[in-house]
């Protein structure tokens, strides 16, 4: 596999929306609206970046990142999500490349640090933790983790965009 990471552009936008349809088809914790979300980050000027796997013309995954606020008026602050992997090339490292680079290409725009709500078996290995002080309303502790990229951690509650309420 020759995989080749690159930010996403307008003629990936049918494969992405297809991508993250089928990789989130059979997820056990899912409301199967990730496509529309990632669109609607899109149409609002709100995907801060938005990168795809690729080999040759051949899409493998896709990662979103966006602006997230916290109640205590901290900045730079970006939610990772949602992160798809086509389904024939899952556990081969793709989501792992997409991760490594999604968190470089932050730090990369000066970003605070990064949130994202997922497996913490899974997101653990590259750095991600709970932390008390920073929630997300209504969601066990356990799955909402942070990673700060050098400075003090916010303590707050955590709001993503308004896309992230798409269901279309």
């Amino acid at each position: 596999m020759a995989m080749q990471i690159r930010p996403e552009t307008p003629a990936d936008i049918d494969a992405i929306t297809a991508l993250t349809a089928a990789a989130f088809l059979h997820a056990a914790h899912t409301s199967h609206t990730e496509q529309f979300i990632i669109n609607a980050l899109r149409a609002a000027g709100q995907l801060s970046l938005s990168l795809v796997a690729v080999d040759g013309a051949l899409l493998l995954g896709h990662v979103a990142l966006s602006p997230v606020t916290v109640s205590d008026g901290s900045t730079g602050w970006y939610g990772l999500g949602p992160i798809s992997v086509l389904p024939s090339s899952q556990g081969q490292g793709v989501g792992s490349q997409l991760m490594r680079r999604a968190l470089t290409d932050l730090q990369d725009l000066g970003a605070a640090g990064c949130v994202l709500l997922g497996d913490p078996g899974y997101y653990a290995r590259f750095g991600f933790a709970p932390h008390p002080g920073l929630v997300l309303d209504g969601v066990p502790p356990e799955y909402f983790m942070a990673m700060g990229f050098g400075g003090a951690l916010p303590v707050g509650t955590v709001q993503y965009h308004a896309a992230f309420d798409a269901v279309a």
